[in-house]
């Protein structure tokens, strides 16, 4: 597909001038030349002023039971009041600041209330995927992140949802705070059990405004857990001043384009930085955030789809996968079509590289609507960044991951033909609970920079300032067993490009063997071409892709996976992007089928 040439809708965005250091050893560090604005580190009084501000105004609106139920409205005011009375009843319990609340709950209004309370009464709150407590078995991540964070009280909204985990899961002396605690017929730990309702009727006293005023920036606020790809998740410690920051530099950069004072719609969950992150950037703006209960999943994006239909947001949050279903909707409804892009004035993707090709194709659909391109920008960050604190806010065509936003520092590392990306800056963690302070020092440099394992490449090395691009995650690189490194992150964006728009994720094989295969998710339009033609699709295309590529590149084989990637066995993260190591052991057999058919 040839890009679209038309304009871009306009953008206010600040400079995006940089200061560059070149060393001798190769290293470059970039810091942006606009400082970071002012920003109050303590968000339950920043929802108390917003509370004062504009009372009436609905801050969270979430629909219960389903996407043909109406919309639940919940002001500034409403939210504030709640999340004080919770503080109230926390603080009346005397609970040791080092113990947390564990937040067993989906995105809701419920859950801001009691992570604001907590907040409010100085006590960490660690919000949990719910996936932890709905696959069974022996519930072994649950307990571990128990174990981890030593919950005083455990919120979990939906009793019916997390009975069997409630019935069954020693959450030792914890208080368990859920809407029908009648219907819990046993706890296996001490604790006592308390009704919502109850909680939220606690009556303000003097000593909430007295906790709230005596908050330090730099105290644990947060416990956010780690996907847990890889192993055991661990829990990143983040601060007020952390999370301040970062959604004052977001603001500083892209709130005046994406209008965040205004409607928000997102799915992203709030136990990831990226969801949580849109919740709180909402709040700092003082605009509304609609919770869309659907995600981009087979079977659950259609309530994405509807809710997009009613509110139509001048801001789009969305992983690549998500997008990908998104085009192949609105191609088909030329109403929503009209509704989403007529509204549209900044889309943001993350958890994974955005590919070319779709970036492309996005933006024809949004030139045959309106008439303009919209300006794609990305939220490159990690948990232990407080979330994204890098993006694009500058003229360009290349999908990447920008340039670092106010107040931030990059320290880019080379590494052969890329760099490691390295950070600093107040949004960064101080380190993981539970590791000791030596321990927490590894995972900064002799600077002070973070390392996040990540590796980018300029998109113009003569031009630093067109900004980078994702070059994979160090982590993933692996050995054939002839020797040759493989950098599978990077080789499976590059794949995805070359087999689109027929696949929708590639699993990367060849550790400790002498050649790479392919495992392939089709994608869902491709489920309509028969087995024989989508073969020699992908055969041609990737005969195409291995011209003139070494080992550590060329693809001798593939087959593809109709069993799509599974929830439950943790294949799929809450972001919807794949867990490659996790899938590549579930799918051990699948690989080993691989290494018996003919190369190409």
């Amino acid at each position: 597909m040839t890009r679209p040439n038309a304009p871009f809708k306009k953008t206010f965005f600040p400079s995006s001038a940089m200061r560059i250091e070149r060393r001798a050893d190769g290293c470059i560090l970039v810091t942006p030349e606009l400082p970071l604005a002012s920003y109050l580190s303590n968000l339950p009084k920043v929802l108390a002023q917003r509370a004062a501000r504009h009372p009436e105004k609905t801050y969270l609106a979430e629909r219960r039971g389903g996407k043909n139920a109406p919309w639940t409205h919940a002001s500034y005011a409403e939210i504030n009041s709640r999340a004080q009375a919770v503080a109230a009843w926390l603080l009346a319990r005397g609970i040791d600041r080092k113990r947390s609340v564990l937040i067993l709950s989906g995105n809701s209004i419920a859950h801001a209330i009691i992570k604001y309370g907590a907040m409010s009464a100085r006590i960490p709150a660690c919000p949990v995927s719910v996936n932890y407590a709905l696959m069974g078995g022996d519930y072994g991540r649950l307990k571990h992140v128990i174990q981890l964070v030593r919950p005083a009280v455990v919120f979990a909204e939906q009793t019916a949802l997390y009975q069997k985990a409630l019935e069954n899961v020693d959450f030792g002396d914890a208080a368990i705070i859920t809407d029908n605690p009648d219907a819990i017929t046993r706890l296996v730990g001490s604790g006592e059990r308390f009704a919502t309702a109850s909680v939220l009727a606690t009556a303000i006293t003097a000593a909430v405004a007295e906790s709230i005023e005596t908050i330090e920036p730099d105290e644990p606020t947060l416990y956010m857990l780690t996907s847990g790809s890889t192993s055991l998740p661990k829990a990143v410690i983040q601060t007020q001043r952390m999370l301040a920051s970062n959604l004052a530099q977001g603001q500083q950069v892209l709130g005046a384009t994406a209008g965040w004072d205004d409607v928000m719609l997102d799915w992203l969950p709030w136990n990831h930085v990226s969801g949580a992150y849109t919740k709180m950037g909402t709040l700092t703006s003082g605009g509304t955030l609609y919770i869309d209960g659907g995600r981009p999943m087979p079977g659950a994006f259609d309530e994405s789809l509807q809710n997009l239909k009613e509110i139509a947001p001048k801001f789009y949050v969305n992983v690549p996968f998500g997008y990908a279903m998104l085009a192949d909707a609105i191609e088909k409804d030329d109403d929503l079509r009209r509704r989403f892009f007529g509204s549209l004035r900044l889309a943001l993707y993350g958890g994974a590289g955005l590919p070319q090709s779709l970036y492309d194709r996005f933006q024809q659909l949004a030139v045959d609507t309106v008439g303009e391109r919209i300006f794609f920008t990305t939220g490159y960050g990690a948990t232990e960044t407080s979330s994204g604190c890098m993006a694009i806010y500058f003229p360009t065509e290349e999908v990447g991951i920008g340039l670092p936003m106010p107040g931030l520092t990059l320290k880019l590392v080379p590494n052969a033909d890329r760099y490691e990306v390295r950070l600093k800056g107040p949004m960064i963690t101080p380190g993981y609970l539970g590791l000791s302070a030596d321990e927490n020092r590894k995972i900064f440099d002799d600077e002070g920079f973070y390392r996040t394992g990540d590796a980018a490449q300029l998109h113009d090395p003569g031009d630093l300032g067109q900004g980078l691009k994702f070059a994979g995650r160090l982590a993933e690189e692996f050995k054939l067993s002839s020797g040759t490194w493989v950098s599978a992150g990077r080789l499976r964006a590059q794949l995805i490009e070359a087999l689109s728009p027929f696949v929708s994720d590639i699993l990367v094989c060849g550790e400790n063997r002498d050649r790479l295969a392919i495992l392939v998710w089709p994608k869902a339009a491709s489920t309509a071409v028969s087995d024989i033609a989508l073969d020699a699709e992908i055969t041609a295309r990737l005969y195409r892709f291995n011209q003139g590529r070494g080992a550590s590149e060329r693809i001798t084989s593939f087959a593809i996976l109709r069993e799509p990637p599974s929830v439950d066995a943790h294949e799929v993260s809450d972001k919807g992007t794949i867990n490659q190591r996790v899938a590549l052991l579930r799918r051990a057999a699948d690989v080993d089928r691989l290494y018996q058919q003919p190369e190409l």
